[in-house]
């Protein structure tokens, strides 16, 4: 298919999920198959079912619309950051689960316009979640809209993340219900965005990849994806990083900012 319309993307979305299902079902091919795998960097796991994946949703996307490229496994090409589009890719997030046999991985896709995404996919191939947002206009989870969970309350509130914040999360209000950590940072704010958990505070150093499409579906559900002193992000920066996030329903995430404005240090 040659590229779309540029202002089309509710209909650029339905080709991008068609070609993150195929991905998906080529990621399940290897899944709980002993993969290969080794350490790139430091610590980070990668298997040959990432760049197989890679590979695949680059050759889709591109077809599908001439935009920049910024992904996890392909080497960044400083050249994105002329484009007034971007394709934004993490091509199995959660890898360290995938390689351990848990369903929580996803994969996620975003484009990004203006420093902003304005279509992002995320699908979660075992459990057939497929989670489309478009900005200004919705986010569904299998078709059906999603929102963030409504209020301003803690107590009750249930929150996934690391145990140290959860812990300091936990001197403020001690009634909140601390859930397992989902390891796709992406399917974790997914979770917000669809009301299964109320809020979520991420570590530093996130990448675009991990957050562009997620969130797009946080905001499009009536929720807020922000540093810890409420600004927004900002995609397609030279250097794609992003310091410590809290994402949650608008109410709760007002609330939040405000109860850490004296600690921010206790969360980042």
């Amino acid at each position: 298919m040659g590229a779309a319309d540029p202002e089309d993307h509710a209909g650029l979305c339905d080709h991008v999920a068609i070609a993150v299902r195929q991905a998906g079902s080529l990621a399940l091919q290897t899944f709980r198959a002993n993969p290969k795998s080794w350490i790139k960097g430091k610590s980070s796991p990668v298997s040959e079912a990432d760049l197989a994946v890679d590979a695949l949703l680059r050759e889709r996307l591109l077809g599908l619309r001439d935009a920049g490229w910024l992904s996890e496994e392909t080497e960044d090409d400083p050249a994105r950051l002329d484009r007034k589009e971007v394709w934004v890719v993490d091509p199995i997030d959660g890898t360290r689960a995938y390689l351990a046999g848990s369903p929580d991985w996803t994969i996620s896709v975003a484009l990004v316009s203006g420093g902003r995404p304005v279509l992002g996919v995320l699908y979660a191939p075992v459990t057939d979640e497929l989670f489309l947002g478009l900005a200004g206009k919705s986010a569904t989870r299998n078709g059906l809209r999603i929102q963030t969970t409504p209020g301003d309350g803690l107590a009750g509130a249930s929150f996934s993340g690391a145990k140290r914040r959860l812990d300091s999360l936990a001197t403020i209000e001690p009634r909140i219900e601390a859930k397992p950590r989902v390891s796709s940072l992406a399917l974790r704010l997914a979770r917000v965005a669809s009301g299964a958990l109320d809020g979520t505070f991420t570590a530093p150093d996130s990448h675009d990849w991990d957050l562009a499409a997620a969130d797009l579906l946080v905001h499009e559900a009536g929720g807020a994806l922000t540093t810890l002193t409420g600004e927004s992000l900002i995609y397609n920066r030279p250097d794609p990083v992003h310091a410590a996030l809290l994402a949650a329903g608008r109410k709760r995430h007002a609330v939040l900012l405000g109860l850490i404005r004296d600690r921010i240090g206790d969360f980042a």
